[in-house]
């Protein structure tokens, strides 16, 4: 089994050289096969573990349902369609949310990063307010907004905009200044130069910000519908586990564990389409 040292420092060709030296794809998707199949080694042998354990009296059933059980719950509710009323609130709250961090944080922090005077000025403000948990604003985004979809969409926004903000600041502000000095070189604009060397460039921490901004808001609103809601997983994990329905209550625990997953893979999947000039 090798060693992560062994693996960062095995010597090998990239995508462009093996593309020039001809080298296959079916190897690759072999490999990735290959490594998929490892990876689903672990989630079977959790599920097996899921499965025996309350069965087998080594926890208590009252509490930790059997994983079939679970599934029985999750089917039953998808067939009647409640999930998909769950679902549906919240997906529409952590979208609604999340695009709206994105489209204020990602200019606002090109804009921050490229005057660095300004960097400088409004940077401890912005950590102050980076370092204050979204959840302990709940109340206040309650009080001003009211208890209805305003304030839940607020607080997704504020969990998803500091982690998109700070890491869009980051990735603009450390450009490699070999390639700025290159752009001035060929007299680029300002705006040409940023759309095409600066904005290519600090994509990738521009994505670390938005993947963690993508997990906050799936994580954030879930807790907050658990205070205040009506509808949404959150909601039901809370009503589920006050009137005991344990499996339906590790059913919508489990669509949350799916939504984040979705999230975290789409995102990622997306950051490698937006970033193949990297190849």
């Amino acid at each position: 089994m090798p060693s992560l040292l062994q693996e960062r420092t095995q010597a090998g060709l990239n995508s462009r050289q093996e593309q020039s030296a001809g080298i296959r794809a079916g190897a690759k998707v072999r490999g990735g096969v290959a490594r998929l199949l490892r990876g689903l080694v672990g989630v079977v042998a959790l599920a097996v573990v899921w499965e025996v354990a309350p069965r087998a009296g080594w926890v208590d059933p009252n509490f930790v349902s059997p994983l079939s059980e679970v599934l029985k719950a999750w089917y039953e509710l998808l067939s009647s369609g409640e999930l998909w009323t769950h679902l549906g609130a919240s997906l529409f709250r952590s979208a609604a949310g999340f695009a709206l961090a994105l489209a204020l944080a990602v200019p606002l922090g090109a804009a921050i990063a490229w005057y660095r005077p300004v960097r400088e000025l409004v940077s401890p403000v912005l950590e102050l307010f980076r370092n204050t948990a979204a959840l302990a604003l709940l109340p206040v985004f309650v009080l001003i907004l009211g208890i209805g979809e305003t304030s839940k969409v607020a607080i997704v926004l504020f969990a998803c905009f500091f982690p998109i903000l700070l890491n869009t600041i980051s990735g603009v502000a450390t450009v490699d200044q070999q390639l700025l000095r290159s752009a001035r070189v060929l007299d680029l604009s300002a705006v040409t130069t940023f759309r095409k060397v600066v904005f290519p460039a600090a994509l990738p921490t521009i994505f670390t910000g938005i993947r963690i901004a993508g997990a906050a808001a799936v994580l954030v609103l879930i807790a907050a519908e658990m205070i205040g809601a009506t509808a949404g997983l959150g909601y039901l994990i809370n009503y589920s586990q006050y009137n005991f329905l344990i499996p339906q209550m590790y059913a919508a625990i489990l669509t949350t564990t799916g939504v984040g997953l979705a999230i975290n893979y789409g995102l990622v999947a997306l950051e490698r389409r937006m970033s193949r000039w990297r190849a």
